[in-house]
């Protein structure tokens, strides 16, 4: 007989309470009030006329390269309650491998956010950035760029500062 042992999000609550409670670092939008109402403007500014389903495949993405748990744990859980479904979240880290469950556009939308986030290693090649104009007009691209930008920010403040999976302070 096997035990059926799937941990649920209820399960994990105690584990979260703890780690926010020894969390070490500073609060973020209580230090620097006007730049984290700042940077919510910046991001409420580029996700307008956005599908919202595109936002969320962007911000899942960011934050898998980034490896911020804490965006990433907020996006799939924004993603799920907009509807979107479980195999293609869990295909958003392998779209390459898995192209079929995403749209063209959306396939632009990712190499697009994958070439800025990882900017350093070989810019934003002229390929890319080619297949996402043709997908996007003008208006619709420089907000898929400032929302690439936008995640970025919010994935480096909540790494440099210690937020905790599984915590949401747009909540409290």
């Amino acid at each position: 007989m096997t035990t059926n042992t799937t941990a649920t999000a209820t399960d994990f609550t105690p584990a979260i309470a703890e780690a926010e409670a020894s969390r070490t670092r500073l609060d973020f939008a209580k230090s620097a009030p006007k730049v984290f109402r700042a940077i919510i403007g910046f991001d409420a500014a580029a996700r307008a006329g956005l599908d919202p389903a595109l936002v969320e495949l962007i911000q899942i993405r960011a934050s898998h390269l980034n490896r911020c748990a804490y965006c990433l744990h907020m996006h799939t859980g924004d993603a799920r309650k907009a509807g979107e479904s479980e195999d293609r979240l869990h295909m958003v880290a392998v779209w390459r491998e898995a192209r079929h469950f995403f749209t063209p556009k959306e396939q632009a939308a990712l190499a697009l956010t994958e070439a800025l986030t990882l900017v350093a290693e070989a810019g934003v090649p002229d390929t890319v950035y080619a297949e996402a104009a043709a997908h996007f007009d003008e208006e619709e691209l420089a907000h898929v760029l400032a929302m690439i930008c936008t995640i970025n920010t919010w994935n480096r403040v909540a790494l440099s500062t210690g937020k905790v999976a599984g915590t949401d302070e747009r909540k409290g």
